[in-house]
């Protein structure tokens, strides 16, 4: 019998943190909780679960503290809860390390959509000299600047190839536009989005307009997320 995935529940309101374990443990997980972010990143290095589910807005130590601190030490997983509205707190957290988020009031469905493709995702190496990757419909050579999409040969220009490979090399997490900017353009692009805008546009163009599948996912007034096997 294989062994259930661990996943700690990190959050100061009681009520949440009950609905969250019930449901988590009665879709075959082991859960733990912990009430604030230095309970919770206590739980976290002597537990070593899969997956932490954390909300932002939280005495002592938050969720966007917390955040960094996780991914300081490990690449595990990193669900954010977050209230509607506050956007800048959640590109916070993301850009602090977090994989994904949730908007509160949650949708248990939605939550445990996140959970199953943060648990099966391929995560980084945290190589970043990784020379070829081969995920979902994608084959990436950075050497030979070429890459395949369902077995046919697309062609990029530099900037189009730079940003699909650092997507690629993120897949599945939700990546900010900060975080794009500044990987593609430089510490003096992140003031400048609509370059970013034109260029996703540009690799959607290429990528997705002979197929049925949505590979860059817009999360709105966030970030982009790649899927390399698509969403249809």
């Amino acid at each position: 019998m294989a062994e259930k995935k661990r996943i700690l529940v990190v959050d100061d309101e009681p009520q949440i943190t009950r609905v969250l374990r019930t449901s988590l443990a009665g879709n075959g997980y082991d859960v733990r909780t912990a009430e604030d972010g230095y309970a919770g990143l206590k739980v976290a290095r002597e537990w070593q679960p899969d997956l932490v589910i954390t909300d932002i807005s939280m005495p002592n130590m938050n969720g966007i503290e917390l955040c960094g601190k996780l991914r300081a030490e490990s690449a595990l997983p990193i669900i954010v809860l977050s209230v509607k509205g506050e956007e800048k707190t959640k590109v916070q957290a993301l850009d602090a390390g977090a994989d994904d988020y949730v908007t509160k009031p949650v949708g248990m469905d939605e939550l445990l959509a996140r959970v199953r493709r943060n648990l099966v995702r391929i995560r980084p190496t945290g190589d970043s000299t990784q020379r070829a990757i081969t995920i979902g419909d994608f084959k990436i050579d950075s050497d030979a600047f070429r890459v395949t999409v369902k077995n046919k040969e697309v062609r990029f220009t530099p900037k189009e190839f730079e940003l699909l490979l650092f997507l690629a090399r993120h897949a599945g997490r939700v990546v900010t536009h900060r975080t794009l900017l500044l990987a593609i353009w430089g510490a003096n692009s992140v003031e400048q989005p609509e370059h970013l805008r034109v260029l996703v546009a540009q690799l959607r163009r290429k990528i997705e307009s002979e197929s049925s599948s949505r590979y860059i996912i817009t999360e709105p007034w966030v970030g982009y997320r790649f899927e390399p096997a698509g969403e249809n």
